[in-house]
């Protein structure tokens, strides 16, 4: 049974609003349309996707929509991939960086890059830097994370991305100046398991990553903070809001201490990521990332 993306992806947007009319403003579609493709999507599996008072999904709409976001992000990805092999080589190159892989080597080869290429750099959350190189909203992406030494960074499947490391460093705790376990020099994660911790998944290390890495359910959340503001992060980590995991070389010029993590033997790193055959302007960019 073959599903028409075009009704899957009416689908998905009537179930994230919850309300037809507000995914036809979004499609561009009338409202009486979202109900036909909704519909038309139903008698195609077989059964009922979305309840309709209140607009929430059923439990096989639920089910759906597991696979509908990896499946339209993969599609995208598939017309992105054809529509690089005929773009030209324009001296314009569009980077998506998640907010810790700005690490100073990637930076000052960037810098280095020849006048004549305009470069244009977006901070985006880590899922979100991935997701705009898949589908060729940008040229290049940088992204971070943590992994074991030398291992690559576990990001969702997009289709065939050409990925190189380009750093490893140190991952710390930040705690403040006063904290219990300032003076010491390192830490196990799993003694900070029932601290208060800030949860910035698109500032630093993302709590699910540590309850992953450590093995464990704990990790609560003292306060969320979302954006790319990693300065801001670590003015709360200093200030006893909680404390945040980020690579070491964050936390130079804040008012944190840095606790080296000892165990997980885990390390922050950053990945180059762009299509599997680039050249002109994009191509020389890519060479000097992977480079730094």
């Amino acid at each position: 049974m073959q599903v028409d993306p075009h009704l899957l992806r009416t689908f998905t947007a009537v179930a994230r609003l919850g309300s037809f009319s507000g995914a036809a403003r979004e499609l561009g579609y009338t409202q009486s349309a979202v109900s036909q493709h909704v519909a038309a999507l139903e008698a195609d599996l077989g059964t009922e996707l979305l309840r309709r008072r209140p607009v929430v999904p059923t439990p096989a709409g639920e089910r759906l929509l597991e696979h509908a976001g990896p499946l339209l992000l993969r599609l995208a990805a598939a017309r992105a991939d054809v529509a690089r092999l005929s773009a030209s080589a324009a001296g314009r190159v569009r980077i998506a960086a998640s907010a810790l892989a700005m690490v100073e080597p990637v930076v000052a080869s960037i810098a280095g890059v020849r006048p004549a290429t305009q470069i244009t750099i977006q901070a985006l959350g880590r899922a979100a830097a991935v997701a705009a190189v898949a589908t060729g909203v940008v040229d290049i992406g940088l992204v971070d994370g943590i992994a074991a030494p030398s291992d690559p960074l576990p990001l969702e499947s997009t289709g065939p991305l050409a990925r190189v490391a380009v750093a490893e460093q140190p991952l710390v705790v930040a705690v403040p100046q006063r904290h219990p376990l300032a003076a010491r020099r390192g830490v196990r994660l799993a003694d900070l398991a029932d601290a208060r911790w800030i949860d910035a998944p698109d500032a630093a290390v993302e709590l699910d990553r540590l309850r992953a890495v450590c093995g464990t359910g704990a990790f609560r959340a003292a306060l969320r903070v979302e954006g790319t503001d990693v300065r801001g992060v670590l003015a709360l980590a200093a200030a006893g809001c909680g404390l945040v995991a980020v690579p070491a070389q964050a936390l130079a010029g804040a008012a944190a201490v840095g606790l080296e993590l000892r165990e997980p033997r885990v390390v922050h790193r950053v990945e180059v990521l762009h299509g599997p055959a680039v050249g002109g302007a994009v191509g020389a960019v890519a060479e000097l990332l992977a480079n730094a």
